[in-house]
């Protein structure tokens, strides 16, 4: 009999996974169906609000301006993000310090820091000058929040009714930040930044603050800062004691110092602060008739000989002043400076003198110039034609290509792998990663040394090099160590000069030629002082020693093939009347926006730039043209009068290019061009040797020693250099 089947209680595995399946099913329908019932009664309520005709159009231009509107306010704040980087620092920390700067022999050559008039607070200023820069520069002040729409819509109705710019739109807060913050850059990007940094200063100042801060911090003209120290300057009062006539003088100041500075035209910076009576009328802040006495008893000013800050060098030290001098307890501080002014007002006439004789030729408007000295001190600093009109430094601050100026860091590479001038190459068309670059002339040479590529500038060299022997690491690492600080990019274009540098990165790196390979130091400070005396800074004995960055191999090669440019190559405009041996190299970027020159002699080196701030094209300017001018036109008065050294890696003095017969359209020989500039003499070349020479043993003389005489008695006290100073004095007599 066969024994009953027992029932297994246990559900099966596939009835398990048929619930769950159908669990799934249902749930979904059930979901897709409520989701389908939701949508169809959101319909039919949306359907109340429903509109049409001109209604609909309303609705429909409503809805694409919110959505391009937020859409916008994405991309500006994206845009703005970097402006707010600024404001993590200690943006208030200028006005901690309070420095006065001395040239290199000790004379006082300008102010910086607001602490040199004491800040007034604004409800000790007078009525008066309150009211005339709100009339001038923002009437809305009290009522906007950091950006005046209103206004900005005016300033464009009337300049265009104008046809030109009349009025500026730009609110009293927006100045400010860009003062504090940004710099006289013309671009759209500095604009959004202005605009979200004005409502950041509006969210976290009051409108006093605001005032107080612009007022203290505007230039005013004359080399002052503040409206304090302005009225100290211009009138020899304080700030607290100015009549309306001269406030309304000050206030005329904030729009253009340079061209309404009472001390350089006084009439027309009375008829400025007219305009700002009148404005004060027209805003109803007063009536004619108390501005009636101002108008016929303008103010006066007190007769000041014009002496000319050398602006844009002082705020380049008063950066490095900050940098340097913050761990320091003391802020009120006396600063030696390497500037010399006599090379100083020679690098200013020299770049004004090319603009004025040639920008209308080659349709260019700006230059910078940055001189340095050998042993790095920089003599000179020309940040732009016009502090007054702009303050923004475009030797230290404006980065722009270098163009073929920057080949140099890839032949000096390639000098340090054992290449010499002599090394032969093939100039011929080649390609790399796609790219494939040209020579000026959209010729070739074929089989040319090293000398010739760079002398006459070919392009596809540095290419080649780059590609197959040096690799763009190595390149961008040569020019950081010779003293180029702005960033370099790696890319296949680099060796062209695409990498944007500053004029000031480019006098530093090519000052270690003439210093025979070592780091040239660049520096603009000698010494930090207090107010007692005590030195809490010197280069000499603080900065750290100069590294070599070329071995002599390297840098003797390059000295040799720089050398030739000037006599056989692009840049023979730059050789010099008197004979000294000049070194350098040209520099021309695409379209012709930018045009350099960088040169040297053993004394000096000197970087020059050409180009115009919105980065249009020039009038085919090369930088053997206007820039090759001017250096020549500088350092032919440099050279007068001092000991020259030599360019280090000649056994003999290279041939210097012989002059030519002027020749009809070279602007270099043109009949119309300026006389040379003339150095002047204080001291024969022998006296300064002399009197080096014992300066430098009295500073290393031991204490004075009692001398004895015979019997052990003590006589007259003796130097140990009292022999050789009397020595010195000896063979000057004979002499």
């Amino acid at each position: 009999m066969q024994e009953p089947r027992k029932e297994d209680n246990r559900p099966k595995a596939r009835h398990i996974f048929l619930r769950i399946d159908s669990w799934i099913d249902s749930t979904v329908w059930n979901a897709g169906f409520r989701l389908a019932e939701w949508w169809e009664d959101t319909t039919i309520f949306s359907r109340r609000f429903r509109v049409r005709g001109w209604k609909r159009a309303l609705f429909e231009v409503l809805g694409e301006g919110m959505t391009w509107g937020t859409a916008g306010s994405v991309v500006m704040l994206a845009l703005a993000l970097p402006a707010f980087e600024e404001t993590k620092g200690n943006w208030r920390a200028q006005g901690d310090f309070a420095v006065t700067f001395l040239d290199r022999y000790g004379n006082e050559i300008g102010h910086r820091g607001i602490i040199h008039e004491d800040s007034v607070p604004i409800d000790e200023l007078p009525d008066h000058l309150i009211k005339a820069v709100l009339a001038t520069e923002d009437r809305r002040f009290f009522e906007h929040w950091g950006i005046d729409f209103l206004g900005l819509a005016r300033a464009m109705t009337e300049n265009a009714r104008a046809g030109s710019v009349v009025q500026g739109g730009s609110t009293l807060t927006q100045q400010l930040a860009k003062n504090l913050f940004l710099t006289n850059e013309r671009t759209i990007e500095r604009k959004v930044k202005e605009a979200f940094l004005a409502v950041w200063l509006e969210c976290n100042l009051s409108k006093k603050e605001i005032l107080r801060l612009y007022l203290d911090r505007a230039y005013m003209g004359g080399g002052t800062f503040g409206a304090a120290a302005a009225a100290q300057f211009y009138f020899g009062k304080a700030i607290t004691d100015i009549n309306l006539a001269e406030s309304a003088m000050l206030a005329g100041l904030f729009k253009a110092p340079a061209r309404y500075a009472p001390h350089v035209n006084l009439p027309a910076a009375r008829a400025r602060a007219n305009e700002v009576l009148t404005n004060m009328v027209q805003g109803g802040l007063m009536t004619e008739g108390q501005v009636l006495a101002a108008r016929l008893n303008p103010a006066t000013i007190i007769d000041r000989a014009q002496v000319k800050a050398p602006d844009f060098f002082l705020d380049w030290a008063f950066d490095e002043v900050q940098r340097i001098a913050a761990p320091f307890a003391q802020h009120s501080l006396i600063v030696r400076t390497t500037i010399d002014m006599g090379l100083q007002a020679a690098a200013e006439e020299a770049v004004e003198s090319g603009l004025r004789q040639y920008g209308e030729t080659y349709k260019v408007k700006q230059g910078a110039l940055v001189m340095i000295e050998h042993g790095g001190a920089v003599r000179a600093m020309v940040g732009g034609r016009d502090y007054g009109e702009s303050q923004f430094n475009r030797a230290t601050r404006a980065l722009r290509q270098p163009g073929s100026s920057f080949k140099v860091y890839t032949y000096a590479a390639a000098m340090e792998k054992g290449m010499t001038p002599e090394t032969v190459v093939v100039d011929a068309p080649i390609t790399w990663r796609g790219w494939s670059p040209q020579n000026y002339g959209r010729s070739y040479a074929g089989r040319v040394t090293l000398m010739t590529a760079l002398a006459k500038s070919i392009n596809t060299i540095p290419v080649r090099l780059a590609k197959d022997k040096l690799g763009t690491e190595i390149i961008a690492e040569t020019a950081k160590k010779m003293g180029v600080e702005t960033p370099i990019r790696t890319d296949k274009t680099m060796p062209l000069g695409t990498s944007e540098v500053t004029v000031l990165d480019q006098a530093t790196a090519y000052a270690v030629f003439p210093a025979g390979g070592f780091q040239s130091r660049r520096h603009g400070l000698s010494q930090i002082l207090n107010y007692d005396g005590d030195i809490l800074y010197d280069f000499v004995r603080d900065a750290p020693p100069s590294e070599r960055v070329l071995s002599e191999e390297a840098v003797s090669s390059m000295n040799r093939i720089l050398t030739q440019i000037p006599v056989m190559g692009t840049a023979r405009r730059a050789a010099l009347d008197n004979g000294i041996v000049t070194g350098g190299k040209t520099g021309t970027t695409q379209a012709y926006r930018d045009a350099w020159f960088i040169g040297f002699t053993g004394d000096y080196t000197t970087a020059v730039w050409f180009g115009n701030d919105d980065y249009t094209s020039t009038e085919n300017m090369t930088g053997g043209s206007l820039p090759a001018m001017t250096f020549k036109r500088l350092m032919d008065y440099a050279e007068q009068g001092i000991e020259h050294r030599d360019i280090p890696g000649f056994e003999a003095p290279v041939a210097v290019a012989s002059k030519k017969p002027a020749k009809a359209g070279d602007a270099s020989r043109d009949e119309n061009a300026l006389p040379p500039l003339i150095r002047p003499r204080s001291l024969s070349s022998g006296a300064t040797r002399m009197l080096k020479t014992i300066g430098e043993a009295l500073e290393h003389a031991l204490p004075l020693k009692p001398r004895e005489k015979a019997g052990g008695k003590v006589a007259t006290l003796e130097a140990p250099g009292e022999a050789l100073t009397r020595q010195l004095t000896t063979n000057s007599t004979e002499n």
